[in-house]
């Protein structure tokens, strides 16, 4: 059996032979042009609607000159603080008429590479890092050729990108101040990443505990040596991240601990995983939100001819919940 020709797409003359007026009326109609009539312009959204229009990216390419599409680069998917900061990224560019291009690299430094890249090649407006894997050489290139801006922390600003990030130090701070007026003293910090993030968590927590009185109960260590944190008395873990955090639970209850009254458990970044664990994890919250609005007005004012460079950092706030 013949297999059926697919439909033509709808074109703006469509539109204007359904709507029985001008192509040229149409076209600043879909483009809000204040010269038409409210009247006039939903009765074309409408038809347009009806007749399934969609207006042509390569068309509006070529007509203003710009793609209309925000790249994105995150290390991986598995990190949930990554994806929610994706999404709120998508939900700002959306406002200012953008459509984002996900790419990641798995924490590969030279996939990640590629990946930008490659979204720079694909002719992306701009694009947004949420990785500190991306080497900074790569970012200086990039910035060459379109606004970058890094969510997230750097070891050092990169000169041409723009960067929104966290206060991670005082966001140990919080937790460390948290769980001393709580009464405990043995607090040890749980940490993999020897990434710019994690190591000004670990600075934030080393000094608020110097700070407190408690420089002798400063403990660091690895996720899977939780079992040697516990054997040696330590009643609270703050970790680098809400899932390792997770980590942390998973590891007190297998052997028959309560949380939090044998031992308490802080996360970061406030991911749905903390609010869905049981106990509820109390933990640092990144304004993620935030975090998407600023890289995408930051961008938008590289668009618009800005040439300085713009590093927000953004105050954490603690979210206490049942854990800790």
């Amino acid at each position: 059996m013949p297999t059926a020709s697919p439909r033509p797409r709808p074109t703006l003359r469509d539109v204007a032979a359904t709507a029985g007026v001008s192509k040229s009326l149409v076209s600043l109609a879909l483009r809000g042009d204040p010269g038409v009539s409210e009247s006039t312009r939903d009765r074309i959204l409408a038809v347009a609607e009806q007749v399934g229009y969609r207006p042509s990216l390569s068309a509006r390419t070529l007509k203003q000159g710009r793609s209309m599409l925000l790249g994105v680069v995150i290390s991986s998917l598995e990190n949930p603080y990554q994806t929610e900061i994706v999404a709120s990224v998508e939900d700002a560019a959306e406002q200012v008429g953008l459509s984002v291009v996900l790419a990641h690299g798995s924490r590969d430094r030279g996939r990640l590479a590629d990946r930008v890249q490659q979204l720079g090649d694909l002719g992306v407006d701009g694009l947004v890092v949420v990785s500190s894997w991306v080497p900074d050489e790569v970012l200086t290139a990039a910035a060459r050729r379109l606004p970058v801006v890094m969510v997230g922390r750097t070891a050092d600003p990169v000169a041409g990108v723009d960067s929104v990030t966290n206060d991670d130090e005082q966001g140990a701070a919080l937790v460390v101040d948290h769980l001393v007026g709580r009464g405990y003293e043995r607090i040890a910090h749980v940490t993999s990443s020897t990434r710019p993030a994690g190591l000004a968590r670990r600075r934030g927590y080393e000094d608020a505990m110097r700070r407190a009185g408690l420089g002798d109960h400063v403990r660091v260590a690895a996720p899977d040596a939780v079992d040697g944190l516990l054997d040696d008395g330590y009643r609270a873990v703050f970790a680098r991240n809400d899932v390792e955090a997770c980590d942390v639970l998973d590891r007190a209850l297998d052997r028959g601990l309560r949380v939090p009254d044998d031992v308490a458990v802080v996360g970061y970044d406030d991911t749905l995983l903390a609010r869905r664990v049981r106990p509820a994890l109390t933990t640092v919250q990144q304004q993620r939100e935030v975090m998407g609005e600023r890289a995408v007005a930051l961008l938008t004012g590289r668009l618009g001819g800005r040439t300085d460079d713009v590093h927000e950092v953004l105050e954490p706030r603690l979210v206490v919940r049942a854990s800790g």
